[in-house]
């Protein structure tokens, strides 16, 4: 038995020769990535202005650039020039600060991609010197009104993941043509624009996943105008991305006015996205279509998010093929949803409650409800609208065609359960509708006037139902 064990005890140190502790071989690496820096002069003192010996570092094509604890002074920006200097990448373990003190961005990536994301677009030297940028591991300080954290132009597979970026203009800024992003388990926070930034671009895949994005003035997702395709938002905490004096902004704001091929195939999935009221016609998520080519911006999926506490939750304007299902909306202030404009929008299984634990003090101003104006062919299915206050109705449809109301449970809403003003060939079927606040029963449960072909069927309402006969049929 004794034999046994120390030839076991050999056997293990022989193994801790061969094999190095995984920790003291990263503690061996940082301190050679420490040592790489300090004979390029980089001090991390923060004091000295790393510029230059920073620019030098990534033109000697160093490549793996590996920042230990330190504060690095940068007064203008590190170009990192893909074709030239060859793959780069910039990392931390979380203990580096670079502090921008002049204005553009900290560090910009430069490639040369101009085509699509298909193989047969890329040239050799996308794949052979410049593809899959990282920035990893470090904070990004703005001391300039005008710094920016992270810039991209022509580059294939950007990488960011880990890194913070505060009091900066915006956190990452997205120019002219890219391909292939991704953004994890970053957190981009109190900046005076954007927190990520589609600036009229030309990007096609791009995900942004479990992040933190807050308190960022103008916007917390912002995409405007550009060819763009293929966001996948997803598992974020994206809140109060509003100024309370700049203009109207969203925590998540799809923009395609004006735009060159307008804005797609967009999904926002499993997200809490919520504040802040005080802003003007602040929205959670707010999309906007009217780009400046045919008209091709659509295909949006929106699920599974819980939102809250802004003027408008969820504002579609000029859209098609939105489609809404499993979110949770409260306190919208002027409302929870608002279409205008829309086309083609499905919203199934939403929740929109006035929840009692919220409704004291200024919470309790909020309308709430949902509105659609001058839309067509949409389904409104199997929602649950409680609390509408200060509204026309639960649900208001004005001057709009083919909208499909169906399953739906509308209850304590003032004016009305549901109103439909002006609207033809449309159908509401199946739903409960009821007031319990009133104790006569002197309400409304539902409101048709004006317009052609309408149906109202198979509900089960309490109160009145005023229904132009020359509008709608009852069954």
């Amino acid at each position: 038995m004794i034999r046994s064990a120390a030839v076991l005890l050999s056997g293990l140190v022989l193994l801790g020769w061969a094999f190095p502790n995984d920790r003291l071989a990263a503690q061996e690496g940082r301190r050679g990535g420490e040592g790489r820096l300090s004979r390029l002069g980089i001090v991390g003192d923060g004091m000295v202005d790393e510029s230059d010996s920073l620019q030098k570092a990534i033109d000697s094509g160093l490549g793996s650039l590996a920042f230990p604890k330190g504060v690095f002074r940068l007064s203008k920006t590190v170009v990192i020039d893909l074709d030239k200097v060859g793959f780069t990448s910039i990392t931390g373990d979380g203990t580096a600060r670079f502090v921008m003190a002049g204005p553009g961005p900290a560090f910009r990536f430069v490639g040369t991609h101009k085509g699509s994301a298909a193989p047969k677009d890329f040239t050799p030297d996308v794949w052979d010197r410049q593809r899959a940028p990282q920035v990893v591991g470090i904070e990004i300080v703005g001391e300039h009104p005008e710094a920016v954290g992270i810039e991209a132009d022509g580059v294939m597979q950007l990488t960011l993941s880990r890194v913070v970026v505060r009091k900066a203009l915006h956190a990452v800024h997205l120019v002219n043509r890219n391909r292939n992003v991704l953004i994890d388990a970053c957190h981009f926070y109190e900046n005076s624009g954007v927190g990520v930034f589609y600036d009229n671009v030309n990007l096609h895949q791009s995900n942004i996943v479990g992040c933190h994005i807050s308190y960022n003035q103008g916007g917390g997702i912002v995409c405007r105008g550009g060819d763009v395709r293929n966001i996948h938002i997803g598992t974020c905490d994206i809140e109060s991305n509003h100024g309370k004096d700049g203009p109207p902004t969203a925590n998540v704001l799809i923009d395609s006015t004006g735009g060159r091929s307008g804005i797609a195939e967009v999904a926002i999935t499993g997200c809490t996205i919520q504040h802040n009221s005080e802003s003007p016609d602040s929205a959670n998520i707010r999309i906007i279509g009217k780009s400046g080519a045919a008209e091709r911006e659509g295909y949006i999926t929106i699920t599974g998010n819980v939102l809250s506490d802004v003027m408008t939750n969820v504002h579609l304007k000029d859209t098609r093929g939105v489609t809404l299902s499993a979110n949770t909306f409260w306190l919208g202030y002027d409302r929870d949803l608002l279409l205008e404009n829309c086309v083609g929008v499905v919203a199934t299984g939403n929740s929109f409650d006035r929840n009692p634990r919220t409704i004291k003090g200024k919470p309790g101003t909020a309308k709430g409800g949902v509105i659609l104006q001058e839309c067509a062919d949409c389904i409104l299915q199997s929602a649950h609208i409680n609390g509408a206050h200060g509204q026309a109705a639960g649900l208001v449809v004005e001057n709009c065609a083919r909208i499909n109301i169906s399953d739906c449970v509308i209850t304590d809403c003032d004016g009305a359960g549901i109103v439909l003003k002006e609207t033809s060939t449309s159908r509401i079927d199946g739903c409960i509708i009821r007031d319990g606040r009133s104790k006569d029963g002197d309400t409304t449960a539902i409101s048709v006037s004006g317009g052609l072909g309408n149906r109202v069927s198979d509900n089960l309402t309490e109160g009145r139902m005023l229904i132009d006969p020359r509008s709608a049929k009852v069954n």
